[in-house]
């Protein structure tokens, strides 16, 4: 073998190992055979790997948004069904259900061909090209955006901005995007900003900085708001996992004056604390059995 074959061999072999670091990408993607996606990045280079394992939740298990819950199933099911949907925007306190909402519809709706594809606020860029990857599937998308939030300085934001409202290529009519936050506008409010605002003819004219933060979250044409529980309501939820676990509930007020003892010291009564005291509850009953 001459130098040049050599050199040749060495080439192919380089290109061989790198082939094996980079993801397999959408020619290995079996549509038919799952329901949850995430869009990951490797070297600069974005593809769709299957969740194995999606987190299973039911709309059952989802108390005190009842309203909340009513609305974004609707809107879903004009989705599956064809008929012309909304973007949704679920936004307010944390741990009150709002990523568990959008969870449970894939449970609830996976067997009539919803899929969802859960994208980090990081990787916004692409959607572009997620939405050529679905575009013309007979499966219905819900494209995820858990916990968005941006910064002043951060302008990845215009990337969905675009592909809600405003970019040159057509929306594709099987996806939509819900996205949750604990910002109503998605983007920091400053009071500074507010000094902007201009009384003009009796009306309020706010600033640039305001209209460009509420222009985005104005494209989601869903707005759905969600509020911190009151006693009652997390005492409920509590209950209600408790049943769900199996746990005894033959002494209810030691169960409240627990469960309420343990939001003190969480510092929040919401809907994933009340799901945390259940477990750390039943557990400990079903650990006093096992002794």
């Amino acid at each position: 073998m001459d130098k040049a074959e050599q050199v040749l061999a060495r080439a192919e072999r380089l290109i061989e190992m790198i082939e094996r670091l980079l993801p397999a990408g959408d020619r290995e993607l079996t549509w038919e055979n799952a329901e949850a996606f995430r869009w990951r990045r490797i070297y600069g280079r974005g593809h769709l790997e299957t969740v194995r394992h999606p987190h299973r939740v039911r709309l059952d298990d989802l108390h005190n948004i009842d309203e909340q819950k009513s609305e974004i199933d609707r809107n879903t099911r004009q989705f599956l069904a064809g008929l012309p949907a909304n973007n949704v925007l679920l936004w307010g306190s944390r741990g009150t259900g709002k990523s568990s909402l959008i969870k449970a519809l894939l449970t609830e709706y996976a067997d009539r061909g919803l899929r969802m594809i859960e994208v980090e606020a990081g990787h916004l860029a692409d959607l572009p090209d997620i939405i050529d990857l679905v575009h013309g599937r007979p499966e219905r998308f819900i494209l995820f955006c858990d916990d968005l939030s941006f910064e002043a300085d951060d302008s990845s934001y215009k990337a969905l901005k675009a592909v809600l409202d405003g970019s040159l290529s057509g929306a594709t009519d099987n996806l939509l995007i819900y996205a949750t936050s604990n910002r109503r506008h998605l983007m920091p409010e400053y009071m500074g900003e507010n000094e902007e605002a201009r009384l003009r003819g009796g009306e309020i004219h706010h600033g640039e900085a305001v209209e460009e933060k509420t222009s985005l979250s104005e494209r989601f044409g869903v707005w759905l708001s969600f509020y911190p529980f009151s006693q009652d309501h997390y005492l409920a939820i509590c209950f209600s996992w408790l049943r769900r676990l199996g746990a005894p509930l033959d002494d209810p007020d030691t169960l409240r004056r627990e469960a309420l003892r343990y939001a003190l010291a969480r510092g929040s009564r919401s809907g994933r604390v009340a799901w945390q005291f259940a477990r750390d509850w039943a557990g400990r009953r079903g650990l006093d059995q096992v002794k």
